[in-house]
């Protein structure tokens, strides 16, 4: 093990990216919240209309269906069957690998743990390139990838550069467009069974004493910006307003093998939804809930279906009369206003709507609530609160930001 703290170079065994780079940071950590980490990395968000206007439900629930089935199948893994990564809407980190470096852009997913390159931009071999020869396959649902696993040098931002880090190398990849691979930020086990030859993540070296990644998202009426950001080994205190409120995550089946937690969801003072469990996921763009759940909104808000693109539709007169979306999390209230409910009106087009239409984000994700994963907290609450993951401590902290109250849409 190689430790150069000086010019934030490391070199670990072969693991996660998220493992390797937390561990790293780590090394000197107190076992107390790190405010302002030094390692942070810009997202973007990228709408991909490649293939003309985009069905943001009809990927979402895709995803929502291949969430579920990786939880059935924890048993029989070597099939390498984990979440789907949505391709409607992607929120782009730009990786550096090799040495000198080729700049990968790659979806931020907390649904998977697996990083690889070369969907879009072929690997670039360097003198730091290495060939394990191990293969490695992943299945997505609506895509895939196949190659082998190298070692290579990862450069994340100015901050920090890993050396020898495992990556899987794509030699076929389908349902990826615009983009060069993932970068996976979900819980470890999502990497069981894509390796022949697994790591051995119980190592006495391994053990981190802080796994903590914050994230930050802003709303945005533009089809791509720079608009988030992820926090490696703490938080940003600027992101923020008051503090971080945690909750444990939840022991209930599926949602227990992702980013899962408890809540009840109030729209104003009627319950739409009893506690219970479900995700909060960076690779789903509309807030999805089961669907007793999800008739009892529509009822509530007056909403009618679109049929062009499968989202509730409301009239001027129904959004000024909307009430907050509360999101009942432990002790702590995550109130969505009216406007934190719709889909921002500019980039209505990119769905195939009508410009004048106003859209909710909240759907259905496709079952009845009762069956360990019924609600799906995406991109679009997540970019009205600060959220921070963290695996130390098993739990998911949330907390209000300068954008909680925007008028952006």
């Amino acid at each position: 093990m190689i430790i150069s703290l000086q010019h934030r170079s490391i070199m670990f065994p072969a693991a996660s990216l998220l493992t390797t780079l937390l561990l790293a940071l780590s090394i000197a950590a107190s076992p107390v919240e790190i405010r302002n980490s030094p390692i942070t990395l810009p997202i973007a968000r990228r709408l991909n209309t490649s293939g003309g206007s985009i069905n943001i439900l009809q990927h979402d629930q895709s995803r929502a269906a291949a969430l579920k089935n990786v939880g059935e199948n924890t048993l029989n893994r070597r099939t390498g069957s984990i979440a789907v990564t949505n391709d409607a809407v992607g929120y782009i980190a730009a990786v550096g690998v090799g040495s000198p470096a080729t700049t990968y852009n790659l979806i931020v997913d907390t649904g998977s743990s697996n990083t690889w390159v070369g969907a879009g931009t072929a690997y670039v071999k360097t003198s730091t390139s290495v060939d394990t020869g191990e293969p490695v396959e992943v299945t997505y649902g609506s895509g895939s990838f196949s190659g082998t696993e190298y070692t290579d040098t990862v450069t994340l931002g100015s901050g920090l550069t890993i050396t020898a880090q495992s990556i899987g190398v794509a030699a076929t990849s389908t349902g990826f467009t615009g983009v060069d691979g993932i970068i996976g930020i979900g819980p470890l086990d999502l990497t069981e069974g894509t390796l022949t030859d697994e790591p051995d993540y119980d190592d006495p070296d391994c053990i981190i004493s802080e796994i903590v990644v914050g994230i930050s998202f802003e709303p945005t009426t533009t089809e791509t910006d720079t608009n988030g950001e992820l926090t490696f080994g703490g938080t940003d205190a600027t992101k923020y307003t008051g503090d971080i409120a945690y909750t444990p995550l939840t022991t209930t089946y599926p949602a227990s093998y992702y980013w899962g937690i408890n809540e009840s969801i109030t729209y104003g003072t009627t319950t739409i939804l009893s506690e219970t469990a479900g995700i909060v996921d960076t690779g789903t763009t509309l807030i999805l809930i089961a669907t007793n759940a999800f008739s009892k909104y529509e009822s509530a808000t007056g909403a009618t279906l679109d049929r062009t693109t499968g989202l509730l539709r409301i009239t001027t007169t129904q959004y000024d009369a909307l009430e907050d979306l509360n999101f009942n999390v432990g002790s702590n209230t995550y109130a969505l206003t009216a406007n934190a409910q719709i889909w921002p009106r500019a980039l209505n087009t990119y769905l195939g709507g009508s410009a004048d239409y106003i859209y909710l984000v909240v759907n259905s994700i496709g079952t009845p609530s009762g069956e360990g994963l019924d609600f799906i907290n995406g991109y679009t609450f997540l970019e009205r609160f600060y959220s921070v993951f963290d695996t130390t401590n098993s739990q998911v902290g949330f907390a209000t930001t300068a954008y909680t109250d925007a008028t952006t849409n």
